[in-house]
């Protein structure tokens, strides 16, 4: 049903036309590439990679689209328009949305005239955000039903924390103003995801801007820098409702409602706690959250703690809404959950890529509750592989699930300096989508480190037609 209606507008009716209809596998992905802390003086850009088993390219970056300025730091990325806009036949899903979480541009990326070759449209300069929102360093870009694009923000023009929104013309690209409304804004901002049938916005919490610019702190948990709310805001009124507290130095990141647009509930991943949290909507309306998954830090040596969280950064939900799947950026592996049950998720497939507790490093780990031995550091196609897993992406059909490595260049400097100076790397795992399990394509390689101009931290994936955490469904 990818539009054989007449007059679709783009993306799918539903969640499960996407994973069941008859769309083409992905044959090309988008990566933000980043320079900044690498030490290499070139712009960030946007890399296009072939990821098309039956292409004389396949593995390869077939196109680079350099950013007009230095030290960006290009993050994650959204569409202008997606299956929010199924029904308006006058939208199209050829604008991507890169919004540069320390510059604070936002560059609207053309990806309509040639889909395998992109080019910038416009750039809406960092003066624009300041002065009509007093909001910067925006984060997460979801188009509108309306036709508007929406980025959440970390901060304010000062680098202090500031959990505001800005809102962007789907066809100018201007920006508009804030979306919120009223003097309550939450002190600390990052993900988002929105669900009309139930009037929410939830927001999450990273940390104020101007701490984390450089590196992590664990003091700076203490002192109240980093996140610990879900923010609730009424979806018609604009206004801040309600705060669900996940707990002192959680760092709620990724926000995931399920695809199903009719659920009033979803979950979201504290890399600090190493806790998802399921939340959902209660008999009286308001909203609550328990935890449902706890990964248990290690006990270590030879590292910056004497306890290792396992750093949950990304998680996804497949578009059937029956499995979970979420990264552990330190310890180094990959989880799927089977949430049939979402009170009660069952661990059914993981996989460890690389992390900080390999075998042979610098780091012992003296106490595990789950491990018997530290893994293996892993190799493939003869390279060993630094950093740890971190952004994922899940194909439509939830067979393939690719994985990016860096975080966010100040944190990968600081946990993996070998990342930074060997370029992170792109990887595929192969999914049972019937009982569960991961395994890695060993055929599947992407190594930014080595780019024509230095090795580089590649981050966010996207595809070209919408993916499982770019897509709402109204």
């Amino acid at each position: 049903r990818l539009a054989k209606c007449g007059a679709c507008g783009p993306g799918y009716a539903t969640p499960l036309d996407a994973m069941k209809g008859k769309c083409p596998r992905e044959e090309i992905v988008y990566l933000p590439c980043i320079y900044r802390n690498t030490g290499i003086e070139k712009p960030d850009y946007l890399a296009t990679v072939d990821v098309d088993p039956k292409s004389p390219h396949y593995c390869q970056v077939i196109h680079r689209l350099p950013m007009p300025n230095l030290k960006d730091e290009l993050h994650h990325s959204g569409w202008n328009a997606c299956s929010s806009c199924f029904g308006d036949a006058t939208k199209k899903r050829n604008r991507l949305i890169l919004p540069s979480l320390i510059s604070s541009r936002i560059y609207v990326v053309d990806v309509g005239t040639d889909l395998r070759a992109p080019r910038i449209h416009k750039v809406v300069e960092p003066v624009e955000l300041f002065w009509k929102g007093n909001v910067a360093n925006p984060h997460t870009s979801h188009c509108l039903g309306s036709g508007d694009i929406l980025i959440s923000c970390l901060g304010d023009p000062s680098g202090n924390g500031k959990g505001g929104f800005i809102l962007l013309d789907g066809e100018t690209f201007e920006v508009k103003g804030n979306w919120e409304n009223g003097e309550k804004v939450p002190p600390l901002g990052y993900d988002f995801w929105y669900q009309p049938r139930h009037n929410v916005l939830m927001s999450t919490e990273w940390g104020t801007p101007k701490v984390l610019a450089d590196g992590f702190n664990p003091a700076d948990v203490a002192r109240g820098h980093y996140g610990r709310r879900i923010n609730v805001w009424d979806w018609s009124t604009h206004a801040y409702i309600q705060a669900v507290d996940l707990g002192q130095g959680s760092i709620p990141l990724e926000i995931r409602f399920l695809h199903n647009p009719d659920a009033a509930e979803g979950f979201v991943g504290c890399a600090l706690s190493g806790a998802v949290h399921r939340f959902y909507k209660t008999e009286k309306g308001d909203w609550a959250a328990e935890k449902v998954i706890e990964v248990p830090s290690k006990k270590v040596q030879g590292w910056v703690l004497p306890d290792m969280p396992g750093l949950i950064t990304d998680i996804l939900i497949s578009l059937d809404d029956r499995f979970l799947y979420f990264s552990n950026w330190l310890h180094g592996d990959i989880r799927q959950y089977d949430i049939s049950n979402t009170r009660q998720p069952k661990l059914v497939g993981q996989v460890f890529l690389g992390g900080s507790i390999t075998k042979g490093g610098p780091v012992t780990v003296v106490e595990d509750k789950e491990l018997q031995c530290q893994p293996e550091p892993f190799v493939i196609k003869g390279k060993r592989v630094p950093g740890g897993p971190q952004m994922i992406q899940l194909s439509l059909d939830g067979k393939r699930l690719y994985v990016s490595s860096s975080l966010y260049s100040g944190w990968d400097k600081q946990f993996y300096p070998d990342l930074v100076k060997e370029g992170s790397v792109m990887l595929q795992i192969d999914v049972d989508t019937e009982r569960g399990g991961l395994k890695v394509n060993k055929n599947f390689l992407v190594d930014f480190g080595k780019e024509p101009d230095g090795p580089v931290l590649a981050h966010e994936i996207r595809y070209p037609g919408g993916d499982c955490t770019s897509d709402i469904w109204m």
